[in-house]
């Protein structure tokens, strides 16, 4: 069976193509760098990260963007011998405007290499690219209403201005007069639009009702590209909205794909709360097996809008999910491995190397930083896990210089186990938490500090669904410093709650140093092991 989600831990706005057996899924990777996580499967029970294809200034730079800005659900599609890539780079959140900037990359192979962006419109977000059989392309996007009365993180239907559709073109770019083709259901704030042509028929899927517990795949259909388009006779494809105790909760905004043997999936995006709503996992990816009936629409085959926690294969594949392993990385070589990523910028440089034998982090500005900050980190893929990492050669001389370990969300959203320097022990260790009390977000500090002797130190936290703690040593047995901390906190509901950000949670090493002499931190090795799952 195929287990969801297929894409664990902060995956959502998945966009699936296929090119011959293989299939590809992009999600957004919103203020996360490089952008867009591409992955692979030959069996669609499997995936490997195959690439994430923005890793130069020229494609993308968001440093100064807002939490959950910046890459919003990419569209992939293979079409003409080419990987074609469309994405928005939003860089704002809260107040009437998005600013969000639409993009083509293309690429012969997934691996690249991936062109300099064509610059498309600035509309709205969620585009998508549709290469008709008659070799036209469509570009599709929301269309955003700043002039209506929607305002910030609490969005009102009124923004979401429907699904406008236009001509483009690789010579001329934008072709013709742009037009709303679809403008949603009674649910509303419609958005992430992708077509599917079959039969002679055009079928549009909007993601609708938000990104939190009211969202849903929504399914329409025309015989012409530019409308009108019929609703689903069921309105929603894949929903949970109707049931709050489902584990794949908050499920849209997906696409379909067809097997080489005529069978149809769709992706969607969904999260498995813990009890009383919080999402340390982000929106993750899953997918479901559908059905054409005679009617010409498509359906779960189970029936109904529920989405699946295990569903069947496609023929032909005996394919088992891969068991949760233990990674453990030496930072021997000089590539970062492929599970880590960084916040914003596309000058790494500045902020991390690889000696060949640990990562390097140079410390920049705080942790609450939107522009420069030396955190590399890893998703948070399992509701239990034990992640550790070693800190040498690290001697800072003020309290303004930290270095250590952090559980991360934002800005708002962080529990930090720093090595640093107070007037009165010297170095020591000390725990910086930011536990979502927006609008202030309020440093707190839920330890008092310990010394610490010259020498390395070891540190790691261990996460158990919604709690977490810290743990130190040096050359001794591991210690538990610190009380148990709110892990949930570290999820898309904590602080400003629905619809205020969702990402998802990481684990990984930090440095800041807000002297302005940028003290460097070595990191030999770190590891990450799932437990109790």
């Amino acid at each position: 069976m195929i287990r969801n989600p297929i894409l664990p831990g902060f995956n959502p706005d998945p966009s699936i193509c296929r090119k011959g057996a293989t299939y590809y899924i992009a999600t957004s990777t919103f203020e996360w760098f490089p952008g867009v996580q591409i992955h692979r499967s030959e069996d669609l029970v499997n995936w490997d990260l195959a690439c994430r294809p923005l890793d130069r200034a020229s494609q993308l730079d968001m440093r100064g963007n807002p939490d959950s800005c910046g890459v919003w659900a990419p569209c992939l599609s293979h079409a003409d011998d080419r990987f074609w890539l469309v994405y928005t780079d939003v860089k704002r959140y809260d107040g009437n405007f998005k600013d969000a900037h639409n993009y083509i990359v293309t690429a012969p192979d997934i691996d690249g290499p991936w062109s300099d962006p064509v610059y498309v419109n600035s509309h709205g977000f969620d585009p998508s690219l549709f290469h008709d059989d008659d070799g036209r392309k469509w570009f599709l996007v929301l269309q955003w209403n700043h002039v209506s009365a929607s305002v910030g993180g609490k969005p009102k239907t009124s923004a979401f201005d429907g699904i406008l559709l236009q001509e483009w073109s690789e010579t001329d770019g934008l072709i013709g007069t742009p037009r709303v083709i679809f403008t949603g259901s009674h649910l509303g704030l419609t958005e992430g639009p992708h077509l599917h042509k079959r039969d002679g028929w055009y079928y549009l899927t909007v993601a609708e009702g938000g990104t939190g517990y009211d969202h849903a795949v929504t399914m329409a259909r025309s015989r012409d590209i530019g409308g009108p388009y019929e609703t689903h006779p069921e309105t929603h494809l894949i929903t949970a909205r109707f049931n709050p105790d489902h584990p794949l909760q908050r499920a849209g905004h997906g696409q379909i794909v067809d097997t080489p043997d005529g069978e149809t999936y769709h992706t969607h995006l969904c999260s498995r709360p813990l009890p009383g709503r919080c999402s340390p996992l982000g929106r993750e990816t899953a997918i479901q097996k559908c059905d054409w009936h005679e009617d010409g629409w498509l359906y779960l085959v189970d029936g109904g809008t529920l989405p699946q926690s295990q569903v069947s294969p496609p023929q032909g594949v005996t394919a088992s999910p891969r068991a949760a392993a233990r990674i453990d990385r030496s930072f021997t070589g000089h590539n970062l491995p492929a599970e880590f990523q960084w916040l914003r910028t596309p000058e790494p440089d500045r902020i991390f190397t690889l000696t060949g034998k640990a990562l390097r982090l140079t410390g920049r500005e705080s942790i609450g930083s939107w522009f420069e900050q030396a955190l590399v980190a890893r998703r948070q893929e399992h509701l239990g896990y034990r992640a550790a990492t070693e800190l040498t050669g690290y001697a800072p001389t003020t309290y303004q210089q930290a270095a250590g370990l952090t559980t991360y969300y934002n800005r708002h959203k962080f529990h930090f186990l720093a090595v640093t320097h107070t007037a009165g022990l010297g170095r020591c260790l000390m725990i910086l938490s930011c536990p979502g009390d927006w609008p202030d977000g309020r440093l707190q500090f839920p330890a008092e500090p310990v010394a610490l002797d010259p020498g390395p130190v070891e540190l790691a936290v261990t996460v158990d669904r919604a709690s977490q703690q810290f743990h130190y040593r040096q050359g001794g047995p591991w210690r538990a410093f610190g009380p148990p901390l709110d892990a949930a906190v570290i999820s898309d509901e904590g602080g400003r709650g629905e619809h205020g950000s969702f990402t998802g949670a990481f684990v990984g090493m930090m440095a800041f140093d807000i002297t302005g002499h940028g003290l460097t931190a070595d990191f030999p090795r770190f590891s990450y092991a799932p437990e109790g799952t």
